[in-house]
């Protein structure tokens, strides 16, 4: 195996694992809550859930940024800014939290309003939203401390961290609700501690492992400096367009297959999870691609960067190779798992293989996302994004008369090629030649 392959698995491992454990922290929630004897409960606090999750991805642009310019001052060893970058990427996310908790209330009713849940569930979702809230500043700093581990180079830090929040959350929420008798309140209150648990870990490690080495060349006057901080927002406001983009493709695509029956939207459903089992594992290459990508980048190291790239790729087609033949063979099995009810499962066949086809269709997608993050050209993946948003609606909008279903799936399989062929002809035709053809110091 060649040295580039090790660092690819090195980075990219661990973070399939951090990944995997995210769910958990809303199954854990969503189990507790099935068995306190109302589905009440269980719908409160999917609700809740689902608004933070929208919340925390509008302001993932903190992880993703902070990675990208943290890997590029490490590839061209200026500890200067690596360790600036941190402390201004946790500054900012002190802020939003800040905006956050301060627009609480009319945050917390206009969300709640969108979704149109039950005055019951509502009522119950509320007592989870005003209490998990308080959750922002430690969720948004773990955002930046976790970009900052990948950009440099570490993520079995941000695994370790991942792992022990589940525990913390399972052992927190059992007990509030079982030893003390609470309800959605108790399952709110063990994920408000779990994220404040996870925080302080990753504090605690940060300073074991880095500490005074990184602290003492954080440059305190350009942290709010001009230009640094028009740089900062500006790969991070790209970043946060992108994600609008990305929200409205996958509320459109709930929506659209909601309109269609329970049927449909239980199909789909289930499908997703075939999407969401693939992405588990390329986010981790993309990750990968980040931080590996970002130091050659920053460091001017052309040849190394068009290495990795091309291992990158190498890896992914072989797991897509893996994954389609996987879902072709044993798709229909694994939704009947899911589910026992025969005539979700009987028409989950008819669009299985429409599911087949993701791994092909979003490869390029995930790959050029780490690449693009790590190298800050954040402009690029926005233009993509954007494009591949439109391919959706045009696509399914003009056949939905005719194939219904079938036009949401080919709409969003669209949409997953269209983002990967934009990336893929803005890096040939750009990206690719900003690299000077320079050798690390």
């Amino acid at each position: 195996m060649q040295n580039i392959d090790k660092s690819i698995l090195r980075i990219a491992l661990p973070s399939i694992v951090a990944n995997i454990t995210v769910p958990l922290l809303g199954l854990v929630d969503m189990a507790v809550s099935g068995h306190l004897g109302n589905a009440v409960y269980i719908g409160a606090v999917a609700v809740g859930s689902m608004i933070f999750n929208v919340i925390y991805w509008v302001f993932g642009f903190l992880r993703m940024g902070t990675s990208g310019m943290t890997s590029q001052a490490l590839g061209r060893r200026d500890m200067g800014d690596v360790a600036t970058t941190l402390a201004r990427s946790i500054a900012v996310a002190i802020g939003v939290a800040a905006f956050i908790l301060l627009l609480q209330r009319p945050l917390g009713t206009a969300t709640l309003a969108l979704v149109g849940a039950t005055e019951e569930i509502n009522a119950e979702a509320w007592h989870y939203f005003r209490i998990c809230v308080w959750g922002a500043p430690a969720m948004l700093c773990l955002y930046s401390l976790t970009g900052w581990y990948i950009g440099m180079q570490n993520t079995r830090l941000p695994m370790f961290i991942s792992i022990m929040q589940n525990v913390v959350n399972i052992a927190a929420s059992c007990t509030f609700v079982y030893a003390f008798g609470m309800k959605v309140e108790g399952i709110a209150l063990g994920t408000l501690t779990a994220q404040y648990a996870g925080l302080l870990v990753s504090l605690v490690l940060w300073s074991a492992t880095y500490g005074k080495r990184i602290l003492r060349h954080v440059e305190w006057r350009r942290i709010v400096e001009g230009t640094a901080m028009r740089r900062f927002f500006g790969v991070n406001r790209d970043i946060f367009l992108r994600t609008l983009c990305l929200v409205a493709v996958n509320f459109y695509f709930l929506s659209a297959g909601a309109s269609q029956g329970a049927v449909v939207l239980a199909v789909n459903t289930l499908l997703m999870q075939l999407f969401t089992l693939y992405s588990y594992v390329m986010d981790g290459f993309a990750f990968a691609g980040e931080a590996l990508c970002g130091k050659h980048y920053g460091a001017r190291n052309h040849k190394e960067f068009g290495r990795t790239v091309r291992r990158l790729f190498a890896w992914g087609a072989a797991l897509t190779a893996a994954y389609t033949l996987v879902y072709a063979v044993g798709g229909t099995g694994f939704l009947a798992l899911l589910t026992d009810e025969p005539n979700v499962v009987a028409a989950a066949a008819d669009y299985a293989p429409w599911a087949v086809l993701i791994p092909v269709c979003g490869l390029a997608a995930f790959i050029w996302d780490g690449v693009f993050i790590g190298t800050t050209n954040t402009r690029g993946m926005f233009a993509a994004t954007a494009v591949a948003m439109l391919v959706f609606f045009a696509v399914y909008l003009s056949l939905r008369g005719v194939w219904h279903n079938h036009a949401l799936w080919l709409a969003f399989l669209a949409y997953l090629a269209a983002r990967g062929a934009v990336q893929s002809a803005i890096y040939f035709h750009t990206l690719k030649f900003q690299i000077p053809y320079q050798k690390a110091c």
